[in-house]
């Protein structure tokens, strides 16, 4: 049986915050409710309220401006889909939105939703990452932003209060000649959860490796970004032996835990070869 909550729909976002502020950990915001709503079904959530965002206008939308793409927290996977801005300037993130869960759940799938849900598998936060991507805060006091790889502090943990939501998402224009993928290791192509996520950003300056951003998902408590490695390409010609190198440091940086879809072990080594596979596929983008 189902516990019981209360239901509030405010019109704007200053009495959302208003509502949450005053409920404290009690309540939990719904935007696209593919993530809310199947945990309050299998009751691993159980809130005393629910604020539902969907009639707050403003949350939704991609725009480009001064050098920066800023979507809207309730813009839907869908949407990504269809941007030709998102197709331009963030690739990697179309090549996660291509693959995320089925038609129907991107449909109601929101941006926010899924950084939020705090997940180590969500799909689109490794191409985030590896735009440097920051999020917004709103609270009661204020806005406040914060780098996305500051964000989670541990598993489905993070910096949000209980009284703030996020109201956009943003990151630089990557400079001309970086390119991005991303790509999802699961067991089938369609509603599958993520065994390996890697997502890379790679751009070229006189031969050389520059803007180098590795980000990988399902394999530690959170999305993570593998410095170490990037360390090794960065500013340095991409030849095999250090892609290699760079791969197999990726693959120490990650704490993978075995589960039900795979073991840690499979999923470190396949950090390794997928972190390979896609540097090597920017390097040749970029001849």
């Amino acid at each position: 049986m189902y516990g019981e909550f209360d239901l509030t729909i405010p019109e704007t976002l200053q009495e959302a915050v208003k509502v949450l502020a005053a409920a404290g950990k009690r309540a939990v915001p719904l935007a696209g409710g593919t993530n809310v709503l199947v945990d309050v079904r299998s009751q691993r959530l159980a809130p005393h309220r629910i604020v539902d965002l969907g009639r707050i206008g403003g949350l939704r939308g991609i725009s480009v401006e001064g050098g920066r793409v800023t979507l809207g927290p309730r813009t839907t996977i869908s949407e990504l889909l269809a941007s030709d801005e998102i197709a331009r300037t963030a690739p990697a993130l179309g090549d996660a939105a291509r693959v995320f869960a089925g038609q129907m759940v991107r449909n109601a799938a929101t941006v926010a939703g899924n950084i939020a849900c705090g997940s180590p598998a969500a799909d689109l936060v490794p191409p985030l990452l590896a735009l440097d991507a920051e999020v917004t805060l709103t609270g009661a006091r204020g806005s406040r932003t914060v780098a996305l790889c500051d964000y989670y502090t541990g598993y489905k943990a993070d910096q949000r209060a209980p009284d703030e939501l996020i109201t956009a998402i943003s990151w630089p224009v990557p400079v001309k000649g970086t390119f991005g993928s991303f790509y999802k290791l699961a067991r089938r192509k369609g509603d599958a959860i993520t065994v390996v996520g890697v997502a890379v950003g790679l751009g070229r300056k006189e031969g050389c490796c520059a803007g180098v951003r590795i980000a990988l998902g399902s394999v530690a408590p959170c999305p993570i970004r593998a410095r170490k490695a990037e360390g090794v390409l960065e500013g340095e010609a991409p030849t095999a032996e250090r892609i290699a190198e760079a791969a197999r440091i990726a693959a120490e940086e990650c704490s993978p835990i075995d589960d039900v879809r795979a073991t840690g072990e499979y999923r470190r080594k396949m950090v390794e070869v997928l972190v390979a596979r896609l540097v090597n596929s920017a390097v040749q983008a970029g001849k």
